[in-house]
């Protein structure tokens, strides 16, 4: 997998102050896309366990509420065996920080047993995260004034509460 970049005091990508990785490589296309260069899967560096390092080591301080990943599509399978390593060593190292992830993806339709981008790492990754912000960017349905997304269609999921009750509940609205 490549990244194509990390921030390490991201405010926009969830609540607080965020480590956020922007992972390479997205079919969705999205017009109106803010990064476009992001669809490529060979955009920006590979990703390797130094970056792993890098991101724990960037997590650390207590001021760090936690990460997202966004992209691109975390949820390419491409992209989920390294994504499900990611979330699963920060769940371990970091249990008390949240774990934020964007997709273009629809979590109950997409990313289930049968869905478009279910594969054997999607469970672990799904049980790993707190929130999910899901949907394609849709620009005829863009507003600005919405909190953590680009567009009225995108839902903040969440996540544990969701898989525990088999429905999904919003983390915010």
């Amino acid at each position: 997998m490549y990244y194509g970049t990390i921030k390490k005091y991201d405010i926009a990508d969830g609540l607080g102050v965020r480590v956020s990785l922007f992972v390479s490589g997205c079919r969705n296309c999205c017009e109106g896309c803010f990064q476009p260069e992001t669809w490529s899967f060979t955009y920006g560096t590979p990703f390797t366990d130094e970056t792993l390092k890098e991101i724990t080591d960037a997590l650390a301080p207590k001021y760090i509420q936690g990460l997202t990943i966004l992209g691109g599509e975390p949820f390419e399978p491409e992209n989920q065996e390294t994504v499900a390593k990611i979330v699963k060593t920060v769940r371990n190292e970091f249990p008390h920080k949240d774990i934020w992830m964007y997709t273009g993806y629809t979590f109950e339709t997409d990313l289930f047993k049968g869905g478009i981008r279910f594969t054997p790492f999607t469970n672990d990754i799904l049980s790993n995260i707190d929130v999910l912000v899901d949907g394609r960017f849709e620009i005829d349905k863009k507003n600005i004034m919405l909190k953590f997304r680009g567009s009225e269609n995108q839902r903040i999921i969440d996540v544990k509460k969701s898989l525990k009750e088999g429905q999904v509940f919003l983390y915010m609205d």
